[in-house]
């Protein structure tokens, strides 16, 4: 009997491969062929899956984001969690306890976009459109939160802006600097959160 592929699994494979390469060989180096070679796959097999390098990149960022959006969807809108700063505040440790514990996938992620920015493809607007829905749910967080009176009248538009620009600057952080301080980056964090209180 043929074994049964699992062909999630095997794209993922094919991905933190891909992003491993990109890393090392650079953006504009690297090939579908490199890519099979270190996968172990054949390059008509990887072709099933993507149909050049770009689709990798692309598949990498909707896939994490994706992932994150729909675990911080349960923690906004859940049972549990307290108020809609205590939740925010949830969501943001738990970003960068992800991007901690994934340090090395997120830089080499950074490297495979700086390296793709310096050979002129600029992945700035996919990024911007995949992380799009976090503002957007930061915001609608903050709006709930000055609809039952826990969060004090503000900007939800500049708030929400903020609140992610804290996560995506711990992210680089995380992702350049050795001596990052998970517990200092969310200490600031809670800082504002707490200043926008009721």
């Amino acid at each position: 009997m043929p074994k049964k592929i699992d062909h999630e699994e095997r794209k993922e494979h094919i991905l933190h491969t891909a992003l491993s390469v990109f890393a090392e060989e650079g953006y504009h180096n690297s090939n579908l062929s490199l890519i099979a070679e270190r996968t172990g796959i054949s390059r008509p097999t990887i072709y099933q899956y993507f149909h050049d390098k770009d689709e990798i990149y692309y598949y990498a960022v909707k896939l994490v984001t994706g992932r994150l959006f729909t675990k911080y969807s349960e923690i906004a809108w859940g049972t549990e969690g307290g108020t809609e700063i205590e939740r925010m505040k949830m969501i943001l440790q738990d970003i960068i306890d992800t991007a901690k514990a994934n340090d090395s996938s997120l830089m080499n992620l950074m490297d495979v976009m700086i390296s793709a920015k310096r050979e002129g493809v600029d992945s700035a607007d996919a990024i911007h459109h995949r992380t799009a829905k976090f503002t957007i749910l930061f915001k609608r967080i903050i709006r709930q939160g000055i609809a039952n009176g826990t969060i004090k009248h503000i900007d939800i538009d500049t708030a929400a802006s903020f609140i992610f620009n804290l996560a995506e600057l711990a992210c680089f952080q995380i992702a350049f600097f050795r001596t990052f301080d998970k517990e200092e980056a969310m200490n600031q964090i809670s800082d504002y959160l707490d200043s926008i209180k009721a």
